[in-house]
């Protein structure tokens, strides 16, 4: 099972891949396209967990032609929350299309 189809990949039964992104630095972009790209775009640059408890919450900063984006994938599993940030911990610099098709066949 691919990390973009994961059952435990949403929020209240709502899929959280790919996330919303928001535009955050670099060169000013104009409209709602270049301010929130939509889909699996960009390199992963970093991840972070909240640190609210329970962690049910994974942040993702992307670089993306040449902005910066954060997105923020929703759990309703904290545990698994912190499975997915540690993994994709290992995946900074590649890129989020290739990130979705993560094989997490095991965790189900």
């Amino acid at each position: 099972m691919l990390l973009r189809d994961h059952p435990l990949m949403s929020r209240h039964g709502v899929p959280n891949w790919p996330p919303v992104w928001t535009w955050v630095n670099g060169p000013e972009v104009d409209g709602p396209e270049n301010r929130f790209p939509r889909g699996e775009l960009g390199i992963l640059k970093w991840v972070g967990l909240s640190a609210m408890q329970p962690p049910d919450r994974c942040y993702l900063y992307i670089d993306h032609e040449q902005s910066s984006y954060l997105g923020c994938l929703l759990f309703d599993d904290p545990a698994f929350c912190r499975h997915v940030a540690k993994l994709l911990e290992s995946y900074c610099n590649r890129p989020v299309a290739e990130i979705g098709s993560i094989d997490l066949s095991h965790t189900l």
